[in-house]
């Protein structure tokens, strides 16, 4: 047999055992990749919303129509404010009577790249708080926008167009920023004023 041949064989030989080894393991993988992540999904749910009994989808969710809704406020992309709404589910109790909503926001303000989060959102249109899912940012500037001294500051927080302060101005819809990190600071600002203008709408009816 010619050598170019054997060696053509040979390499599509490995090739396809390749592949059928790659294929075995993603289908072996593939369930339990997928049941942590919804673990972890459910877990930044009851994070913000603890209260909350269990949670659904809102079967009405349109993510066009969420994102035309915080466009039109000024939520556009190229901008420090560029964020979506990725989707929407509702807080139960255990009754299922509707607590309020939990909203999934991406940020593609952030330093390091988009900033995916969870904010819990009262009927009342009162933020309980939000928690990341994901974040890219720098170690010990832009990473502490997961912790609490940080985020409580959003706690109790009604729809309202929030400002970020290097200074901290005390004034009530200012939020102080992380020192060092005002772009994170800035791209979780906006997208959690950009949930609220969200939920305000689905509140008053005007959302899906």
């Amino acid at each position: 047999m010619n050598k170019i041949v054997k060696d053509a064989l040979v390499l599509t030989l490995i090739t396809l055992i390749a592949g059928l080894a790659l294929g075995i393991v993603y289908e072996v993988t593939k369930e339990p990749i997928a049941a942590a992540s919804e673990k972890a999904k459910q877990e930044s749910y009851k994070e913000v919303f603890e209260t909350a009994d269990s949670f659904e989808d809102l079967e009405s969710f349109d993510a066009d129509k969420a994102n035309d809704i915080i466009s039109q406020k000024g939520y556009t992309d190229g901008t420090v404010t560029t964020c979506e709404v990725v989707n929407c589910v509702k807080a139960l109790d255990a009754s299922k009577n509707v607590l309020g909503y939990v909203v999934t926001m991406k940020s593609k303000a952030g330093y390091g790249g988009d900033l995916v989060f969870s904010m819990g959102v009262t009927k009342d249109g009162i933020l309980n708080g939000y928690s990341i899912t994901e974040i890219n940012e720098t170690p010990g500037l832009g990473m502490k926008a997961q912790d609490d001294k940080f985020k409580d500051q959003f706690k109790g927080i009604k729809a309202t167009t929030l400002e970020v302060s290097k200074t901290g101005s005390g004034e009530e819809n200012t939020i102080q920023a992380i020192s060092g990190a005002t772009i994170t600071s800035k791209a979780v600002t906006y997208a959690i004023d950009a949930g609220l203008v969200y939920v305000s709408s689905l509140l008053q009816g005007g959302a899906a």
